[in-house]
């Protein structure tokens, strides 16, 4: 991949008083995306392997994605703006026509959901990257909790 780009993957999914926080990162850095409940649901069910008795909107669009000859290639959060990140999705077409990539405006949550879905990469540009705030020691100290409480409320279920 190009060098103006880093590639993350989902670190956690954190339920805020508003929405989700989303964890994305790589070994060097972590940062936070807050997304609205629905779609933090979305993506937390993905990462689970949750099967759904019915298709959700992105299961739909992954349909339509395939019935189209589509294939999502990468997403990429590609700006951040006064604490908004937007997002690019790169889609290659194959068909009777021809070969054809189509890059689309997209919500990074909404991205997020279809990258996982599909098994496909995220990227976040190197200028975002480099920008946001670290947020690892955060995260670390969030799931240390978590396992703490999770440890004393298996441990009261003993009793």
């Amino acid at each position: 991949m190009q060098p103006d780009v880093v590639a993350v993957s989902i670190k956690g999914v954190m339920p805020t008083a508003n929405g989700c926080a989303v964890f994305l990162g790589n070994d060097a850095k972590t940062f936070v995306i807050y997304v609205d409940h629905s779609v933090g649901n979305a993506i937390q069910m993905t990462l689970n392997g949750v099967k759904k008795d019915r298709p959700l909107t992105h299961d739909l669009i992954g349909s339509i994605f395939l019935g189209l000859g589509a294939r999502l290639e990468h997403i990429v959060v590609n700006d951040a703006r006064e604490g908004t990140f937007f997002a690019r999705i790169l889609l290659r077409m194959e068909n009777e026509l021809g070969k054809k990539i189509i890059e689309l405006d997209a919500r990074p949550s909404d991205s997020i959901v279809l990258a996982l879905q599909q098994k496909r990469p995220i990227y976040v540009a190197r200028a975002v990257f480099d920008t946001v705030e670290d947020m690892t020691e955060i995260l670390e100290r969030v799931l240390r909790q978590q396992a703490e409480e999770g440890e004393s409320s298996s441990s009261d279920e003993d009793k």
